[in-house]
């Protein structure tokens, strides 16, 4: 008996079409499934193969063992850096740029060869589309923390919603631009957009958000700072703490992440001690004595005199400088445009004329520096000795108007002074400038047209700091401008910091080659009230917000660049920095039993792949 179906022809065709419909949607859905990454990269693709084996600046065949001792100023009274409460005063070591994050560790690591490009740690791979509308990580199952539980996807999603409760800034707002976040199967967590994340957002919540355990955190309790030892995922334990002086790190042999290619060449001490110093002089001398094995130094004079002891001329104490292949950063004397006295650009400007950079450069540093002119001086990115190609132009659109023809050249420099330190021709330059804010010199005072007299206060940190002010200041008092100069110690300049309460403040900002949302922290109306944040120059301006905007945004590289030289432009226009001086080597002292690799990455010298030779024997 033959079975046929029932309905008419047409009927049946409409129902092929729906199967036909639904297996093409099926399948399609298969096809276009987002594929597996081992490796996110901002713009372009990973350097480095799906089966790498390590990152290349390190000595993968590093015998590990022995110890190192860092030192530094300051003091601790917290092992949570994630809060405000101990955003500065935080033990180092338990998230830390320089010396690694030993105790606290993210979704994906960044590699220091590459400008901004993201390997696998806590997740082994991720899945995203091409227009980032999602991200997916997949958690590595052997993942586990110091004490033995599982890293799991709720511990993924309780991290990111502590800290945007109790978080401070930026992890506050890590979720800003998150529609939802779910778990996925055993081991996965997925992160759904909204409207207002960019392309940064997914590789922020990977690579700049530390994972927290679930089971060992009271969330009430967050937001306080404590000398509680906290349970990681890192390579080290807490082994001892004297709160404010020293904190030790002990090597977990049980570390679960030590094999993995991102892993091979670091943590290659069994110890880490991080010692505290009340004062750069004193951090030195124990560096002389041994007590300290690495001594990183920023400053000219003090590499160039301070290294006549018996260690050095032994060789047993090696001074190396490297050539990281970054952008100068900026480093100057900072305006906090929030108190009305530098809320006139011309003041700004006025005052940033007035600092003569020749003869500070040679009267305290032997003439060893160069002036910064750009934030992102000595690369592409940078807008000095770049001219604004129509692309750029279009993404400033009719903020290209407030541009001198010099900066949208890129050939805008500050004036060279004669190196007298009174330098008529730009103190005229200055004054005039002053003249047209409404200032007049009467009596030998610059005073406004209420009889009020310029004056401002400099809050320094340390002795290096007041040496430069000191040098402005007599420049300063030269056209009748009163600045006088407060050092303060470091636990008051973390506080004031914090909460903005300074007129003038010296402050470094670093740059790469990769700026992204960090950029709103530090220039972007969102953050100039908020606590903590770094925009220390309290800038609001729609036009650098919408230039910011477009720089997160961009897809092409090109885009990307000119949108970072618009911001440049602007913020040079701003004068919200007296730019000082920049440095495009590293230097570093250090006892000759701590090696490193040889080679450097274009990210500078790395700290945590070097290791103690002592323990090769």
């Amino acid at each position: 008996m033959e079975i046929r179906p029932r309905g008419t022809g047409v009927q049946r065709l409409v129902l092929c079409l729906l199967l036909l419909t639904f297996f093409a949607g099926t399948l399609t859905g298969v096809a276009m499934a987002d594929p597996v990454l081992y490796g996110l990269a901002m713009h372009g693709k990973p350097a480095l193969p799906a089966d790498y084996k390590n990152f290349p600046y390190v000595n993968a065949n590093v015998k590990k063992g022995g110890s190192i001792s860092y030192g530094v100023v300051g003091t601790f009274d917290s092992l949570n850096p994630f809060v405000i409460k101990g955003m500065r005063t935080s033990a180092r070591g338990i998230w830390d740029p320089d010396f690694g994050n030993l105790f606290y560790e993210t979704l994906m690591t960044r590699s220091a060869a590459e400008p901004y490009t993201l390997y696998g740690l806590l997740a082994e791979s991720v899945q995203m589309d091409d227009a980032r509308t999602y991200i997916q990580f997949n958690l590595n199952p052997k993942a586990h923390w110091q004490d033995g539980e599982p890293v799991t996807p709720q511990d993924v999603i309780f991290s990111f919603k502590l800290l945007q409760e109790k978080g401070r800034p930026p992890f506050n707002h890590r979720l800003d631009g998150v529609d939802k976040i779910e778990q996925v199967g055993d081991h996965s967590v997925r992160i759904t957009f909204n409207s207002k994340a960019d392309r940064e957002t997914p590789m922020l919540l990977a690579f700049a958000t530390p994972i927290l355990p679930k089971h060992a955190i009271d969330p009430a309790t967050f937001d306080q700072p404590t000398l509680k030892i906290p349970i990681g995922s890192g390579p080290y334990k807490i082994k001892s703490i004297d709160p404010g002086q020293r904190i030790v790190y002990q090597r977990d042999p049980n570390y679960w992440g030590k094999d993995l290619p991102s892993k091979i060449g670091f943590d290659n001490y069994d110890t880490i001690s991080v010692t505290y110093f009340l004062q750069e002089n004193t951090l030195f001398e124990a560096f002389k004595k041994g007590d300290i094995d690495v001594y990183p130094d920023g400053s000219a004079t003090h590499w160039a005199r301070s290294y006549d002891f018996p260690a050095v001329n032994s060789g047993d104490v090696v001074r190396e400088t490297f050539n990281p292949q970054l952008p100068t950063g900026m480093f100057g004397f900072v305006f906090n445009t929030r108190r009305p006295i530098f809320a006139d650009v011309r003041v700004r400007e006025a005052l940033t004329l007035a600092f003569d950079f020749e003869w500070v450069n040679r009267t305290l540093f032997g003439n060893m520096f160069k002036r910064i002119e750009s934030y992102w001086q000595n690369s592409s990115l940078g807008a000095y000795g770049h001219a604004a190609d129509d692309r750029e132009l279009q993404i400033l659109g009719a903020a290209k108007d407030r541009l001198s023809p010099e900066i949208l050249a890129g050939t805008y420099m500050l004036p060279i002074s004669d190196g007298s330190g009174a330098d008529r021709n730009v103190l005229r330059q200055a004054v005039g400038l002053l003249g047209q804010a409404g200032y007049t010199i009467n009596d030998g005072r610059m005073v406004d047209a209420h009889g009020v007299p310029l004056t401002f206060e400099v809050m320094t940190q340390n002795e290096g700091q007041e040496k430069m002010a000191l040098a402005y200041q007599r420049t300063l008092r030269l056209i009748g401008i009163g600045m006088s100069i407060r050092t303060v110690d470091d636990a008051q300049y973390q506080a004031r910091s914090n909460s903005f309460d300074y007129d003038m403040i010296v402050k470094s900002f670093p740059s790469s080659l990769a700026p992204g949302v960090e950029q709103f922290y530090r220039w972007g109306s969102v953050s100039r009230n908020l606590p903590g944040s770094f925009n220390y120059a309290g800038v609001a301006d729609p036009d650098i917000d919408r230039i910011l905007k477009s720089m997160v945004d961009s897809v092409s590289q090109e885009d990307y660049q000119d949108s970072v030289r618009a911001l440049d432009r602007l913020l040079v226009a701003g004068h919200y920095v007296v730019p000082l001086y920049y440095n495009s080597e590293q230097w570093v002292a250090h006892w000759k039993h701590i090696a490193r690799p040889d080679q450097t990455p274009m990210h500078g010298y790395q700290l945590p792949t070097w290791w103690d030779a002592n323990a090769q024997k």
